[in-house]
């Protein structure tokens, strides 16, 4: 399996035109001064060309970051929240922010995909960071560990602000620090957050940013987090930049929905079709009539019918059905709940017809269905 140990050697053109993946000028790959990096043993950065931008540090010192890598965490929920620093240093001509990778022991942390990052320090030695991103990915709860947990309180205590990418919430809600906020976290594993934290208000937004919590969907989606930060810190024209060195038109609205679990769609985005949808997907709990379907998309029952058979190819009910059925089996692999208790959970009225609809759509029976999930996710 891969590593990635350290931070990255300077490339040759300079700091005025490197491409997305250079260093930033004056520093190495993690936003940190040359001495800095070199104190710890990492290769120091080359000089800058001539003709560079001059890394100017007579203003206002960079803000920290750090990133706790739960293992199995998501690489691509990760790297879309460090590039985008990375990036604004260089093309600011300063550094505007430094970070770091933390783990629970200090050592390496194996991501999903495989590959390998090697921690900083521990969690338990970063008392004085102003801002932490809790970095996970598949099976959140299986590293929550007292002393984890109370690491991430005494941030709390000391006025960090804590965020979370990815399933990284689940981690923040152990330690009891989201009871007052309003979170997001990856689709696939929200209808279990739900349904272990009641109490707490999830939304199927991009990312959440709610006083001092700041939660994120992951993949991508921490990307549009960080130039939403970048752009509030430092102006709306740097986070345009930098999104454009990802090769990015801009950046999008933190309102702007998971679509996860959503059937694809033929054809242009159709508003009448988004709003059914996004009933179904907040009545999971219970079967939905035509009516009210269409009610919600301002149709009539047989356009509604002629709609979905047009851009989805099957009926509302059946589209309803089967989100229904995939968050039953999300629950069945992510939770705990008995079988019974998952049918209740999304609106079938008894455990035989509920294990008739569940082996008709996914062949095997809801009982025989608890296993770890599919390695899908970054």
């Amino acid at each position: 399996m891969g590593r990635l140990s350290g931070p990255l050697r300077p490339r040759g053109p300079s700091a005025a035109h490197a491409p997305a993946d250079g260093p930033a000028p004056g520093g190495d790959a993690r936003g940190r001064a040359p001495a800095e990096a070199g104190a710890k043993g990492a290769p120091r950065a080359a000089p800058a060309a001539e003709g560079a931008p001059v890394p100017d540090d007579s203003g206002p010192a960079p803000e920290r970051i750090g990133f706790l890598l739960v293992p199995q965490f998501s690489m691509m929920a990760f790297m879309s929240a460090t590039e985008p620093l990375r990036v604004a240093n260089r093309l600011a001509g300063r550094r505007l922010y430094e970070w770091s990778a933390l783990s629970a022991d200090g050592g390496a942390v194996e991501a999903s995909s495989g590959l390998s990052v090697m921690a900083e320090r521990p969690l338990a030695e970063a008392r004085d960071l102003p801002m932490l991103f809790v970095c996970a990915g598949f099976d959140p709860d299986a590293h929550a560990a007292p002393s984890l947990l109370a690491s991430l309180r005494r941030l709390a205590r000391r006025g960090a602000v804590l965020g979370a990418l990815d399933t990284g919430a689940w981690l923040l809600a152990r330690a009891g620090l989201l009871d007052d906020a309003r979170v997001t976290l990856h689709w696939e594993a929200a209808p279990a957050f739900r349904e272990t934290f009641p109490d707490i208000e999830v939304s199927q937004d991009l990312y959440e940013i709610d006083g001092r919590r700041i939660t994120c969907a992951g993949g991508t989606a921490a990307m549009d987090m960080m130039l939403d930060m970048i752009a509030s810190r430092h102006g709306h024209d740097l986070a345009v930049a930098v999104a454009r060195q990802f090769i990015q038109d801009g950046m999008r609205a933190r309102t702007v929905r998971q679509m996860g679990r959503f059937p694809a769609l033929r054809g242009r985005p159709d508003r009448r079709l988004t709003a059914a949808l996004e009933l179904m997907q907040r009545s999971l709990d219970h079967p939905l009539s035509p009516g009210e379907i269409a009610e919600a998309a301002s149709l009539s029952v047989r356009q509604l019918e002629r709609l979905f058979r047009e851009r989805l190819g099957e009926s509302p009910a059946a589209a309803h059905l089967r989100l229904r059925l995939e968050r039953a089996r999300e629950l069945l692999r992510q939770t705990d709940l008995r079988v019974l208790e998952v049918a209740t959970a999304t609106g079938f009225g008894s455990g035989a017809s509920f294990a008739r609809a569940y082996r008709a759509r996914f062949g095997v029976a809801p009982r025989a269905d608890r296993r770890e999930p599919d390695m899908m996710r970054g």
